[in-house]
């Protein structure tokens, strides 16, 4: 890609990209050549010569025949813990829980003191018992240091012995939406869902400058992935304090849309003050939990888990909290987004949502995750007019044992072209970092439902694959509707942000097998180079 100085007569311009294939996303799917920037907006787009022939610009990117993009949108990530987990003890992709201590030793000897040993990312699903971890291992290994480390999913933990004895944690510890694992009687160690609560309050608090490493480690890997634009599921006051400081620094130029926990402080400081929609930090929605996770057996559903007959997994907030932030939003102008992994989740939700909605509006209340759907509940999407904003990863990480949970019910879940349907358009994310950072990922999950290896042959549940199309629109114009962003970026047309990535190849024809290979040659936020280039 060649960067070079302006040249040409006639309109300047900060920038103009010319020689690239540029999928623009606008209502026609139009595909252009060449795009000019000025004043961190696109001011005009054009065929080949269009432009160049006719103008002139402070600099010019020719992109070498390269592909160009809206800058991809992840409308459901966890942002800022992203950038926790970079700077704790990483378990993912372990094989085993003997591997996930090692791990742990590791970190710990190079991490020396007595301060607590967090990390993330251990799955019990692919290990050959397929059960959950106890904490004998971990307890010799540290036997005075407190260790917490979180599954995959951020909805269960194993801590050791030290760690549950600060927590104040016994064998007759009880949490509503919660459990304390126990086995003949002893802890095993293992917390789900709002039992971790009560482990996370004896940690001592995150100081200022970790927040801010850890919001300039994640907008580091999100501009080398081509994301431009992130929203933070379930944002508390000290974390919105540290994002708009760094932003304000001008450290942090990752746009973010705010999800706002209801607390009495984001209330009062921020919710009851009505959305603020900014080009950089958007604030107008809460964020919510009805569950927790299919992997660990929190994911609330209609009848028992196929693999545990006794057990439908947790409610994690009540209908009266959940109805109460409804009102709360309705008031103020803001959306609901509601985590739903479970059917009974989804419907509780609905049901909720009724209470609120009227017909045809468009206040754009969001189930995230939509995971699995009765089918008696599908059709309510589109009359109480909400969005399912979607991780197709989800499906191609859970294939290969979340038939074990439902049973014949996995016909109803993952069904995102189905949800599509609803609406004519739905978001879709990625949940990092409990999947992986990368779009394109999430791209190929939508199109091929397979996994890297491209399993399995024909595809997984393919009744219900995107097109190319519709997964492109998913991260870039859909995702930015999903968040009322869509008058100001999601898609390239004059007078939106420059928010852009160029890639060495084309997602709408490269051969399925080669998405995943995709290569960020550069990102560009507001028409500024923010990753790549030369």
């Amino acid at each position: 890609m060649l960067q070079r100085n302006g040249s040409g007569a006639g309109r300047g311009f900060d920038l103009l990209v010319v020689n690239a294939t540029m999928y623009t996303a606008d209502p026609r799917f139009a595909v252009r050549r060449e795009m000019a920037i000025s004043g961190g907006r696109i001011a005009a787009l054009g065929d080949a010569g269009e432009l160049s022939g006719n103008a002139s610009a402070a600099r010019v990117v020719d992109a070498g025949g390269a592909f160009l993009y809206p800058g991809f949108m992840d409308p459901h990530c966890h942002f800022l813990n992203y950038g926790y987990m970079l700077q704790r003890a990483c378990l993912f992709g372990c094989a085993s829980w003997a591997e996930a201590v090692e791990r742990l030793r590791a970190f710990g000897a190079a991490n020396p003191g007595g301060s607590w040993i967090l990390g993330r990312g251990w799955d019990q699903n692919l290990w050959p018992e397929r059960a959950f971890p106890t904490r004998e291992l971990l307890d010799a290994a540290f036997p005075d240091r407190p260790v917490l480390v979180t599954r995959i999913d951020g909805h269960a933990a194993i801590a050791n012995a030290k760690a549950l004895e600060l927590a104040g944690i016994g064998p007759a510890t009880r949490v509503e939406g919660g459990e304390c694992l126990k086995a003949c009687g002893r802890l095993t160690g293992v917390l789900v869902d709002n039992a971790l609560d009560l482990a996370r309050a004896a940690i001592p608090p995150i100081d200022g400058e970790t927040k801010r490493r850890a919001l300039l480690l994640a907008q580091r890997d999100c501009f080398a992935v081509g994301l431009t634009s992130v929203s933070d599921a379930g944002t508390e006051l000290a974390d919105l304090a540290a994002i708009e400081s760094a932003q304000a620094s001008g450290e942090l130029k990752m746009r973010v849309y705010a999800m706002l926990r209801p607390s009495p402080e984001n209330v009062e400081r921020h919710i009851s003050k009505g959305p603020r929609c900014g080009e950089r930090l958007t604030l107008r929605s809460i964020k919510m939990f009805a569950d927790g996770a299919l992997g660990s057996r929190g994911s609330l559903l209609l009848e028992p888990y196929e693999d545990d007959p006794g057990n439908r997994g947790l409610q994690l907030e009540s209908d009266a909290q959940i109805d109460a932030a409804c009102a709360l939003a309705k008031r103020h102008g803001y959306q609901m987004n509601v985590h739903c992994i479970g059917d009974a989740a989804v419907r509780l939700v609905l049901d909720l949502y009724e209470r609120h909605l009227e017909p045809g509006n468009d206040r754009r209340w969001r189930i995230e995750h939509a995971q699995i759907v009765d089918p008696a509940d599908l059709p309510r999407f589109k009359a109480l007019g909400v969005i399912p904003s979607v991780q197709t990863s989800h499906a191609t990480s859970d294939m290969g044992w979340a038939r074990e949970r439902l049973g014949p019910r996995i016909a109803r879940a993952y069904i995102y072209r189905e949800l599509l349907e609803q609406q004519g358009w739905l978001p879709n994310g990625s949940d990092f970092p409990i999947e992986g950072i990368n779009p394109i990922l999430g791209f190929y999950a939508a199109v091929a439902r397979k996994d890297r290896e491209g399993r399995p042959a024909g595809g997984f549940q393919m009744g219900s694959a995107l097109t190319r199309e519709q997964a492109l629109r998913a991260m870039t114009i859909w995702a930015a509707r999903a968040n009322f962003e869509e008058e100001s970026r999601g898609s390239l047309e004059p007078g939106k942000l420059a928010d852009f990535v160029i890639l060495d190849r084309d997602l709408m024809t490269a051969p399925e097998a080669e998405l995943c290979d995709s290569r960020v040659l550069a990102t560009y936020s507001g028409g500024e180079l923010v990753h790549g280039g030369l």
